[in-house]
C-alpha cells in the first residue's frame, strides 16, 4: 500500500511497509522528480536504499566491532545488509511502520521496534506550499537505558550542473572499511561554503560542525532545494562516481560515533526518553 500527499506544487508518495519511506517526490504539474525517481522495478525490489529517501533509527551508517557497550553491557549486533560487512542504519529501515493518521497534506507513521532493543519511532512528513518537513522522533521503551543517534537517508538527483552549498568546518577522513580514522580541516574539494559542482572522485565521509542549512541547485532540471536540519550537527556525503544520483544526509552522529571518544552526538535514553531530528526541503523553480 503507498500513500500519497498533495500541496499546491508537489506530490510525496510513501511506502510504510517498506521501512516507511518517500518512494518519490515529485512536481505536480511536470512529474519532475525531486528526490531520485523510483520506477516499478526499484520498488519491487522490496529494498528501501532503492527509493528516495529512509529513515535512520536507532543510529545512523555503520558500527564496527560487532556491536557497542551500553551502561547495562554489551549489545552485540550482526550484520543486517548483504551490501555491508558491518551493521549499518540501525532497524527501523528494515521494518514495516503504521499509518496513525493520514490527512491531505500530512501524515504521520510509527514503528514499535523490539531490535535491537525496544524503541517507538515516528515519522511525521508534511506538504506546505512546496516544503517538504520530515520530522523523525525517536522514544525509548526498554528497561535499560541504551544510546540512540538519529538520521535521514534521502537520495538526489545528480546532473553534470549539480551544485551543493552546505557549510561545514570539518570533515571525518576514513579507511577502506569507510569507517573514521581522525578529524580533518574540509580539503578543497570537499569545500562547499560556496556553490560548488559535485567531485567527480567517491565521497563518503561525514562532514561537522555543520549550520544546518544546505542548497541543491539543479541548473538542467530547473529547480533548487533549500534544505533546513535541526537536531542535527552532522551530514554525510555520498557521491558514487559515475552514477546519477547523490545523498546528503542529516545525522545527529558521526559514522561508528559508538566507539568514538566521548560518543559524540549520541543521546544516552533512558526509558520514555526521547530523541528528535527534523529535516525541510523547500522547492523553489528556477
Amino acid at each position: 500500500m503507498m500513500l500519497e500527499l498533495e500541496d499546491n506544487l508537489t506530490r510525496l508518495t510513501l511506502s510504510p511497509e517498506l521501512g516507511g519511506s518517500i518512494v518519490n517526490w515529485t512536481v505536480r504539474s511536470s512529474g519532475q522528480p525531486l528526490l531520485r525517481h523510483t520506477d516499478e522495478p526499484a520498488l519491487a525490489s522490496g529494498l528501501p536504499g532503492k527509493l528516495g529517501c529512509f529513515p535512520l533509527a536507532p543510529w545512523s551508517n555503520r558500527i564496527a566491532e560487532g556491536g557497542f557497550n551500553n551502561p547495562s553491557g554489551w549489545l552485540a549486533l550482526e550484520a543486517n545488509s548483504p551490501l555491508d560487512p558491518l551493521p549499518i542504519h540501525g532497524s527501523a529501515w528494515q521494518q514495516a511502520w503504521q499509518v496513525i493518521s493520514q490527512s491531505a497534506d500530512e501524515v504521520l507513521l510509527q514503528l514499535d521496534s523490539s531490535t535491537p532493543f525496544a524503541y517507538r519511532a515516528e515519522q511525521r512528513f508534511q506538504l506546505r506550499d512546496g516544503r517538504l518537513s520530515i520530522n523523525l522522533r525517536v522514544t525509548h521503551l526498554a528497561e535499560q537505558a541504551a544510546w540512540h543517534g538519529l538520521g535521514l537517508h534521502p537520495y538526489l538527483p545528480r546532473r553534470p550542473g549539480t551544485r551543493l552549498q552546505a557549510k561545514a568546518s570539518q570533515v571525518w577522513m576514513s579507511d577502506a572499511t569507510k569507517l573514521p580514522t581522525g578529524l580533518a580541516a574540509v580539503p578543497a574539494e570537499w569545500d562547499f561554503q560556496q556553490l560548488k559542482s559535485l567531485p567527480e572522485a567517491l565521497v563518503d565521509n561525514g562532514f561537522c560542525q555543520w549550520d544546518g542549512r544546505c542548497l541543491i541547485q539543479q541548473p538542467q532540471l530547473g529547480y533548487t532545494l533549500e534544505c533546513q536540519a535541526t537536531g542535527s550537527d552532522y551530514f554525510l556525503l555520498y557521491c558514487p562516481p559515475g552514477l546519477d544520483f547523490f545523498c546528503f544526509e542529516p545525522v545527529s552522529h558521526p559514522v561508528n560515533a559508538h566507539h568514538l571518544p566521548g560518543r559524540p552526538g549520541l543521546k544516552l535514553l533512558e526509558q520514555g526518553q526521547s530523541v528528535e531530528l527534523g529535516f525541510s526541503l523547500q522547492y523553489n523553480p528556477l
